[in-house]
C-alpha cells in the first residue's frame, strides 16, 4: 500500500481548535502519488480551462460564495449541493486515487463547514480506487502578517480513533482539473487543481492577496479569447471589492458605489441599494449612456432614504464614467468613480 503525506483542510472534533482564530484563505491540499513518484508541471501561462456543461454548473454556483463556503445562503448551498450531486451520478475519471490526474496540489475552494477548517498534515495511504485513508500526526496555524505557520501542539498520538479518517474521491473530472471529495465527518469538499480565473479572482479577494494579478490575467484571458466586448449585463449585482479603503461617511461610500448592491435595468437606468440598519435602506437611481466600447456615462441624481412605503429624499448626485473591463453572465470587473476599480457578482437568477 503507498504511503505519501497530504496537507488538508478538514474538520476534526475535540482537537480544540478555534475556528474564530483561523485563516480564511483557502487552503492547499496536496494529493499523495498513487504507485510511484512523478513530476507534475506546473502552468505559466494564462489559458482557459475548460469544463463540461455538467462541471460549469458547478463552477457557476460556486461564484460569489466566499470564504470557501462561511458566507453562502440557503439557495446558494442548495445549488452547488444540486450540481455536486449531478457530477456525482454522472462519474469522472474511473478509480481516480489510481489516476495520475489526482497528482498536483489541490485548491480547496468550497467546503460544507468552513468554519472549522484547519490545516493539518496527515500519513495518508490509498485504500482503493476511490478512498484515502488518513492519520493525523501535524498541524499549525497560518496568520497574514508572519511569513512562517506557527505549530500548534496536539496529542495526535493519544486521541487514537480520533486522530484518522477518511476521504472518498466521489468525482475526478476527465480534464484534472476538478475533483469532489466527502469525508468519514459527513463534510463535502470542492477542489480546483488549476484554478479558474474567475474563480482565483475571488479567491484572491477572500484572502485579500493578489486581487490586482488575478484581475489582470482576468482581463488578459477575455482579450486573448477574442471574444466581443464586454456589456453592462442587467441584474442584481452586489459589490464585492473595491480599490480604496471606505471612509468614515456610509453616506460618502453609498453615493460613490464603496458598498451595497446595483440594480441594471435594458432601460438605460441604474439603481444603488444599500442597507442601513432597521430595515432602512439608501437608495440612489440614474441612468446610463454607453459612449464607447466599454464607456459608460453614468449619472445619479435621485436619491432618498427608504423605510417600507416611505422615503426621505436626499440632495446628492453622482456623474462619473464607468469602463467595463470584464463581463459576464455572473462577474464583473469595472472602473468607475474617481478610477476606483469595483468587482461586483451577480446575485438575481440568470434567465
Amino acid at each position: 500500500m503507498n504511503t505519501a503525506t497530504i496537507i488538508m483542510a478538514l474538520n476534526v472534533v475535540n482537537l480544540g481548535f478555534q475556528p474564530s482564530i483561523l485563516p480564511s484563505s483557502p487552503s492547499s491540499f496536496v494529493s499523495p502519488k498513487p504507485l510511484k513518484d512523478r513530476f507534475v508541471p506546473g502552468c505559466s501561462r494564462v489559458e482557459q480551462i475548460s469544463f463540461t456543461e455538467s462541471e460549469n454548473s458547478l463552477i457557476e454556483a460556486l461564484l460569489g460564495i466566499q470564504g470557501r463556503g462561511r458566507s453562502s445562503s440557503p439557495q446558494q448551498l442548495n445549488a452547488v449541493e444540486r450540481a455536486v450531486q449531478v457530477l456525482e451520478r454522472l462519474g469522472g475519471v474511473p478509480d481516480p486515487t489510481n489516476s495520475n490526474l489526482i497528482e498536483g496540489r489541490w485548491q480547496l475552494i468550497f467546503t460544507t463547514r468552513p468554519g472549522a477548517a484547519s490545516p493539518i498534515q496527515a500519513a495518508a495511504s490509498i485504500e482503493d480506487g476511490k478512498r484515502i485513508l488518513f492519520r493525523f500526526d501535524r498541524a499549525a496555524f497560518s496568520f497574514k502578517f508572519l511569513p512562517f505557520k506557527v505549530p500548534y501542539p496536539v496529542p495526535f498520538k493519544l486521541l487514537g480513533d480520533e486522530a484518522k479518517g477518511w476521504l472518498d474521491t466521489t468525482y475526478l473530472s476527465n480534464s484534472g482539473n476538478l475533483r469532489i471529495s466527502r469525508g468519514n465527518k459527513g463534510t463535502t469538499f470542492v477542489l480546483q487543481k488549476q484554478t479558474e480565473p474567475r474563480q482565483k479572482l475571488l479567491t484572491a479577494i477572500s484572502s485579500g492577496k493578489g486581487i490586482n494579478e488575478a484581475i489582470d490575467e482576468l482581463i488578459s484571458l477575455k482579450q486573448n479569447s477574442g471574444q466581443e466586448e464586454p456589456e453592462l449585463e442587467e441584474g442584481e449585482w452586489q459589490m464585492l471589492w473595491n480599490s480604496q479603503t471606505v471612509t468614515d461617511s456610509w453616506i460618502e461610500n453609498a453615493v460613490n458605489g464603496l458598498m451595497g448592491k446595483q440594480i441594471i435595468r435594458k432601460d438605460g437606468r441604474i439603481k444603488v441599494l444599500v442597507d442601513i440598519l432597521l430595515g432602512l435602506k439608501f437608495s440612489m437611481t440614474g441612468n446610463f449612456v454607453k459612449t464607447g466600447s466599454r464607456l459608460y456615462d453614468v449619472t445619479m441624481d435621485d436619491a432618498a432614504i427608504i423605510g417600507g412605503p416611505f422615503g426621505y429624499p436626499l440632495e446628492v448626485k453622482n456623474n462619473f464614467i464607468l469602463e467595463l473591463l470584464y463581463s459576464d453572465e455572473k462577474l464583473r470587473v469595472s472602473r468607475g468613480y474617481n478610477n476606483i476599480l469595483f468587482v461586483h457578482v451577480r446575485t438575481d437568477a440568470l434567465r
